[in-house]
């Protein structure tokens, strides 16, 4: 069985809350509750809060073992010691990022619906792929929609590719299958068993009445 670099179970994705105390309590309380990694995703804020808020997250990530990605700013990323970038189609080109970044730096795009575009990202050096919305989102209600059944096609893709590289290198880790858009706790156990390694919730994770049971149930789908 290939390793993944990208750890499997709860993704959580922040709201766009500019209250950076509460943003830090309900990470905390998600970890808690078993989320694995987490996405600083700011759309709209400006680059002075965004960075301030990547400052405060990275160290309490570290503290809590939960690997932390920005969305978007791979520079940031490394400016503030964060794990890793999110990329989407207007974020610039992943090869290019790999290549300035170097292999440290974790780095995980969207694939939309597009097999043919996740191939083009694992073979820039992807370490997950992401596919989404899998369900209606309501943080992206005019996000295409990816069914649940090309979940698995994904990740026989990263599993045939992880194959072909560890041919050449030797190295058999797997890029990761990461599902989004519409999950909540209740969806989490239909999209583990589809074929996802992660999902990335935010509604259903940090608008949640009780953010660390959420997580636990997010959670439960993956723990063998």
């Amino acid at each position: 069985m290939t390793a993944l670099r990208f750890p499997s179970g709860l993704y959580g994705v922040t709201p766009e809350w500019d209250d950076t105390d509460r943003l830090l309590h309900a990470v905390r309380t998600a970890a808690a509750g078993g989320m694995r990694a987490l996405q600083l995703r700011r759309k709209n804020a400006d680059s002075v809060q965004r960075a301030a808020q990547a400052r405060a997250l990275a160290p309490l990530c570290r503290e809590l073992g939960v690997v932390f990605l920005i969305n978007d700013h791979w520079r940031l990323a490394l400016e503030v010691g964060a794990d890793g970038a999110h990329l989407g189609r207007d974020d610039g080109d992943l090869a290019q990022a790999r290549a300035d970044a170097g292999p440290g730096l974790i780095l995980g795009a969207s694939c939309y619906n597009e097999l043919d575009r996740a191939q083009t990202l694992l073979d820039a050096g992807a370490d997950y792929i992401a596919f989404g919305a899998v369900f209606s989102s309501p943080t992206k209600p005019q996000a295409v929609q990816a069914p649940l059944s090309l979940l698995a096609q994904a990740r026989a893709l990263a599993t045939e590719h992880a194959k072909a590289h560890a041919r050449i290198s030797g190295n058999s880790t797997r890029a990761a299958v990461v599902a989004i858009g519409g999950i909540t706790p209740a969806l989490a156990p239909q999209v583990a068993q589809a074929g996802a390694d992660s999902i990335a919730v935010i509604t259903g994770l940090f608008e949640a009445p009780d953010i660390q049971a959420a997580a636990v149930a997010c959670t439960a789908p993956f723990i063998a």
